[in-house]
Parts: C-alpha cells; structure tokens; sequence
C-alpha cells in the first residue's frame, strides 16, 4: 500500500527538537507505517541556527513565526518542542487551523494552561499527543502487559525518583536559552513540571489515578544572576520536590525529583510491589526488567533480571537481533511509530493531551500542598 506523506513543522530546534527530528525519520525505515513523516519545516526566532538545524536534520524550509508556520497550508502537522511558556499559544493556534499536534511536556506550565489546550484540540477534533517518552522503554512497555494481565494482584506500594545534579554550583545563572527551566516564568515550575512529571505520568500509567498529594518543595539558592537582565534575580523554582500520597486503588505514592543529588546525571527509577509480585526499572539500565514473583517455587524464589532484547518483548522484533540492546532516543521513535499507527486507525495513541491534563492536575497539587503544608486533593 502507497504510503501517505504527513506534513511536519517543528517548533524549536534545540535537544528536544533533534529527538522528535530523529524520530520522524527513523520511525519509516524500522516500523511499516501509513504514513511517511516530511520534514517540512523548522521554526525558530534566530534564522541562522534554524538554517543550520534544517540543513542538518533535511528540513525542507524555515519559518521564523510560529504564526506563519500554522498558516502554512502544506503543514499537516504542528511539533512543539519550544520552551514551556509557548506550548498553550502555539497548540491552541494550531488546533484552531485543523493542525494535529504533538507537544513536549509538561502539556502547561499549569493545570489551567493544559485545559485551554485540551478544550482546543477536542473541540477541532485533531489528533493529538505528549511527549512523554518513557512509556516507550521496551521494559516498561512489559511492565505494563505484566500489569494489565493482572500477575501483581493488589498493588500496594509504588515509588519513584528522578535525581540530577547539574544546577548545584551558585554561578549558573537563570533565564535565557539554555537556562529557561530555572525560570518559573518560563517553565512554571522546577524540577515538580521538569522531572517529576516523568514519574508521574509514569505512575498514571502503570497504576492509575492519584487520590491526595502531601507534598514538600525546596529552593536551595534563593538569587541567581538573570541571563537577560544582567541582575541578581529571585530564584521562583523548586530546585527539590517530594510527595507521599494515595492511589485511587489504595496504593501508597512515594515520589522524589531533584537537581541537587550529587553524582545523578539522570536517575530516573520506580519500583511497584503488589500482593504476588514486584517490579523495579533504573534508566540506566533501561534495557532491564528487575522481576520477583512470590509464586515460584521457594528454592528457587528470587529476583530475576530480565533483558529485554527478544522478539517477543515490545517493540524489540523492529530492531537487532537478541541480546543487542536499544536506548534513548528509541523511545522517541517508538512514540512516533504509535501516532503514526494509530492515525491510519482512525484512533487515538496516548498520551494525548487529555492524559497530560490529568499529570498537570497532581503537579499542581504537589505544588499546592508543599505551599500550604496540608494534604490536596487531586481533580479527576
């Protein structure tokens, strides 16, 4: 069958916008899909870098508005990989002119930035989705069968961090490329909307809706010098966050994220543990499955490491033979290679925005509750 082209514009060039730019192209040459992703455009304000992105990556031209880019008629397809304070904007735009659309999380920098752009996309009826990656590891993506077949019984714990170290030193200023996410204006929050949206969206997955969040945030150097300003500026993000809380299905949360663990680059990992099994994951080790199933025979009970190479592991039979292992920029492609499929359905592929409203409304929560030092409840 003759594959359709779909039309790409990509907002933003920077790390994001080479992993959704990867992925759009890779996505045809590993998955058979209905459609075949044009690069056709790159957006950005300083022209010659989004010329050199284009160059780079074979986009087929550049835009230097947003705004022209929507009103482009040969764009079937709105990629928003810019910086937080431009999602709500350019995805409303977007879906006003018929765009499908796919953006970077968080969805907003806030639960009522992510419901403008929610009431958007349904309201045009567009095909839309977050790019939260992870849900594409090979061994999550197990982990959730593993789930959903119901080999964990009643789950009664999960936790999960996401550590970093990389804004300790009190000289790395805020603001500007580059150091946006240390400005809430831009961002909306710290590491709560950076990082722990990962874990969470990751929770919401695997083990459904939280109930309650009590929550505590932490800002270790309160000024830093502004990159546009040139002044020492009040620092408005969390640099730390932590919440215990509950499940909807009676399990108990645990979740850390922070910037300021020494020695953690990108330590992003979960555990769950259920009446017969527990599972654990270390990004680090993303292309293993950590398993103990109380059921096996006693001399035998234990730990088990899975790895996760075989055909009959997701996604695993569009790549390598066994043994040889996948990573990062995969999960991407992965993501791409769902939109795509379930686009020639006629059916949605998650996240879509819908689900990134429901990890906003616990961001915000959390955020909430470490300001007022009490439990929050959720939105449903």
């Amino acid at each position: 069958m003759a594959k359709k082209d779909l039309n790409i514009g990509i907002v933003g060039y920077g790390f994001m916008g080479r992993t959704h730019s990867n992925a759009f192209l890779q996505a045809p040459r590993f998955f058979d899909l209905p459609y075949r992703p044009v690069l056709k455009a790159v957006c950005a304000r300083n022209t010659e870098r989004a010329k050199g992105f284009a160059e780079n990556w074979g986009y087929q031209s550049i835009e230097s508005d947003w705004r022209t880019l929507i009103e482009r008629k040969d764009i079937d397809l709105i990629d928003v990989a810019s910086p937080n304070d431009t999602h709500a904007e350019i995805a409303i735009a977007a879906a006003k002119a018929g765009k499908m659309l796919l953006c970077e999380k968080p969805l907003g920098r806030n639960a009522a930035e992510a419901k403008a752009m929610l009431d958007a996309v349904e309201a045009a009826k567009v095909p839309n989705m977050v790019w939260y990656n992870y849900r594409r590891v090979p061994a999550l993506a197990l982990l959730k069968n593993l789930l959903d077949e119901g080999r964990f019984g009643r789950i009664f714990h999960y936790r999960s961090q996401f550590l970093q170290d990389w804004t300790i030193s009190q000289d790395l200023p805020q603001g500007g490329e580059g150091l946006w996410r240390l400005d809430s204006s831009v961002s909306g929050s710290g590491v709560t909307g950076d990082l722990l949206a990962h874990n969470i969206d990751m929770a919401l997955w695997l083990n459904g809706p939280i109930a309650e969040v009590s929550a505590m945030i932490e800002t270790f150097i309160k000024e830093r010098k502004h990159s546009l300003t040139g002044k020492m500026e009040p620092v408005t993000i969390d640099d730390a966050s932590s919440f215990i809380g509950h499940f909807r299905n009676g399990s108990t949360a645990l979740f850390e994220a922070t910037r300021y663990a020494r020695g953690h680059k990108a330590l992003f990992t979960l555990e769950i543990n259920g009446e017969y099994a527990s599972a654990r994951w270390d990004l680090h080790d993303l292309h293993r499955l950590e398993f103990f199933d109380h059921r096996d025979e006693g001399r035998l009970r234990g730990w088990k490491s899975i790895h996760i190479t075989d055909s009959d592991h997701p996604y695993m039979k569009q790549w390598w033979v066994p043994g040889l292992q996948i990573g990062y920029e995969h999960t991407f492609i992965h993501q791409v290679a769902d939109f795509l499929t379930a686009l020639g359905k006629g059916e949605e592929a998650a996240p879509t925005f819908r689900d990134g409203l429901a990890v906003d409304y616990v961001t915000d929560a959390v955020l909430d509750s470490a300001k007022n030092r009490q439990w929050e409840d959720v939105r449903a």
